[in-house]
């Protein structure tokens, strides 16, 4: 149970979330990719995981060869600060690449969110910890949801994506020091900031 538990935690990382909720809002809603070729789209995924996936996993690597973190799964919440603070300048670089481009206001809102997501755990983390796991699969949700409710998008994956996220919370309970209440706050929180951007139309 406990090797599952450990598979399920790395194929669903957060460094994986933002690519892939991109990559599934472009597939679920003709919206976002109108003005993009299907090699224009492969372009802007590329990108997005290279700033946001690449970028953090060597920035967290060399945190570990420095000794600044003790362990790649960051168990203290002191060491998490400048992992997390890092991280949300890749993202911060990412957000202002994808405005360059003619990108949906929704891609925006969609992205948008996932920075709020992740300011929003920094923030926490300076005085409790909380799972950043289940901020970007509860990010992942609230971006699909909230593309099924602004534009009609369709998809078999919506009641798949509620039971990743049920086994991914039961995941990190069982491999980490996480609590019921740090599993919870961490999907709302993912949940809250893309939902509500994208309903709300929030892009800057």
């Amino acid at each position: 149970m406990r090797k599952a538990a450990h598979v399920l935690s790395l194929l669903l990382h957060p460094v994986w979330m933002p690519t892939l909720a991109l990559l599934i809002a472009f597939r679920i809603d003709p919206h976002l990719t109108f003005a993009f070729s299907p090699q224009g789209q492969r372009v802007i995924l590329g990108m997005v995981f290279i700033m946001t996936a690449l970028f953090p996993a060597a920035s967290m690597l060399m945190l570990w060869r420095s000794g600044l973190v003790s362990e790649l799964a960051m168990p203290l919440r002191k060491e998490r600060l400048m992992p997390f603070l890092l991280t949300l300048i890749y993202f911060g670089m990412a957000y202002y690449l994808l405005r360059r481009t003619p990108n949906s206001p929704a891609t925006l809102s969609i992205f948008l969110g996932i920075i709020l997501a992740l300011a929003a755990d920094l923030l926490l983390t300076l005085r409790w910890k909380v799972s950043i796991h289940m901020t970007g699969m509860g990010g992942l949700v609230g971006i699909v949801l909230g593309l099924m409710l602004v534009h009609g998008a369709r998809t078999p994956l919506f009641p798949l994506l509620l039971l990743l996220a049920g086994a991914l919370g039961t995941a990190r309970l069982l491999v980490s020091d996480h609590t019921p209440a740090q599993v919870y706050t961490g999907a709302a929180i993912g949940f809250a900031a893309t939902f509500g951007c994208i309903v709300l139309g929030i892009l800057y």
